[in-house]
């Protein structure tokens, strides 16, 4: 059974192969509430699986580690094992989804890992890796659903109440439940005021279905930017525990995610994932009562493929209306987009992009529509601009 002295002595044992990651400060996140981070992405790996899969090989016997490991992953699990294994002296093999980050797939790697990639999401590695074990008789690490594993994970919730034991509350990415779990036993046991929340992508609410209708519930498919906690079904341990331990579980947009990276990019100057950002994202956008409370955040990885953060970062800007798009139906003659720009300057926009088209549906056969896209400060901004054209006779279409 997980207890308390299990996490203790999971800090003990990862002392030598964990990086302590101080809690922050925000800057410029949240105007009423004191939000605090848990940067995990800051760890080794780039992620808090170390944590769990560190714990859980140097719990293995000699024999064990002799067989060598297998896991499966998203992608950081498999980092945390590749690194805990190679420490350790073992050998490991992990089954990785064909829809990984290259990045991820790489890294694996380098910490000394072979790698199968297996077509599909985490839960077709899994059963990969399952038929592996069996075949070659390889010692499997759970991503989540072990107790080695989740009091590994749990040496977060020790850290956060050790430093900062008058905090209100902690927000956690929740993909399998295994980071949650071991941190909210961690925390309750210790001080059972302080709330916990759980947050999960909400293309993939597998632990959200599952704690709503009281039983453990495995999705049809996965799909969000959010690839670390796109898990179709939660574990029995994890169920659980979530259902003892967590206060409430809220769901996040893909938008939401993408506007809690680019805030932690501009305002934190720090980088994360997706799975990582979902806590944020979670305080950012009000999911659950914590105006005016102390909260941490748990920022649970920082691998972001860099091919997509340009268009994570892009959706960001949209979603915070950063970046702004207007169509303009107008009469096609000298001075038109002049006037326009002036408009948008005056008021403090940059024109990015213009995009000009003849249309038939226009009533004059002298209509045309001008797409402006533009850099703004925020929606009300956008909407300043659009009311000014408005005021000088030009007719916004969208």
């Amino acid at each position: 059974m997980l207890t308390l002295d299990k996490i203790f002595h999971a800090s003990v044992i990862l002392k030598d192969i964990i990086r302590k990651t101080a809690i922050v400060r925000t800057e410029g996140i949240m105007d009423d509430c004191k939000l605090f981070l848990k940067p995990e992405n800051l760890q080794r790996t780039g992620s808090f699986k170390l944590r769990g899969s560190g714990y859980k090989i140097a719990m293995l016997s000699e024999e064990e580690k002799k067989r060598g490991v297998i896991a499966c992953s998203a992608g950081n699990h498999a980092q945390g094992v590749a690194l805990a294994a190679t420490k350790s002296g073992a050998s490991s093999l992990i089954c990785l989804p064909d829809t990984a980050p290259i990045s991820k797939i790489e890294a694996t790697k380098r910490y000394g890992a072979q790698v199968c990639l297996v077509n599909g999401c985490y839960d077709d590695a899994y059963n990969k890796a399952l038929e592996l074990r069996d075949e070659m008789g390889y010692t499997f690490v759970h991503p989540f659903d072990d107790e080695d594993v989740i009091a590994g994970q749990g040496t977060i919730g020790l850290e956060i109440v050790q430093e900062m034991d008058d905090v209100d509350a902690v927000i956690v990415p929740i993909g399998g439940g295994g980071l949650i779990s071991g941190v909210a036993y961690a925390i309750k046991t210790l001080r059972p005021s302080i709330k916990v929340y759980g947050v999960q992508a909400a293309g993939a609410p597998s632990m959200y279905n599952s704690i709503n209708d009281s039983h453990i519930e495995c999705l049809e498919s996965v799909s969000t930017i959010a690839d670390g906690i796109a898990v179709k079904q939660p574990g029995e341990n994890t169920y659980d525990l979530v259902s003892k331990y967590v206060d409430d579980i809220a769901l996040v947009s893909e938008d939401e995610i993408a506007s809690a990276i680019l805030a932690l990019i501009e305002k934190q100057k720090m980088t994360a994932e997706g799975a990582g950002a979902v806590s944020v994202a979670a305080a950012m956008f009000d999911k659950f009562p914590i105006k005016g409370k102390k909260v941490v955040s748990l920022v649970s990885g920082g691998n972001i493929d860099v091919t997509i953060l340009s268009r994570v970062i892009e959706r960001g800007l949209m979603k915070s209306g950063r970046s702004s798009c207007l169509l303009i139906e107008l009469m096609d003659k000298p001075g038109q987009l002049k006037d326009v720009s002036r408009i948008i300057a005056d008021h403090g926009g940059n024109v990015t992009n213009v995009h000009y088209e003849h249309a038939s549906e226009i009533e004059s056969v002298n209509g045309c529509y001008l797409r402006i896209a533009m850099e703004t400060r925020n929606y009300e901004h956008v909407e300043e601009i659009a009311n000014a054209l408005r005021g000088e006779g030009f007719k916004i279409v969208e």
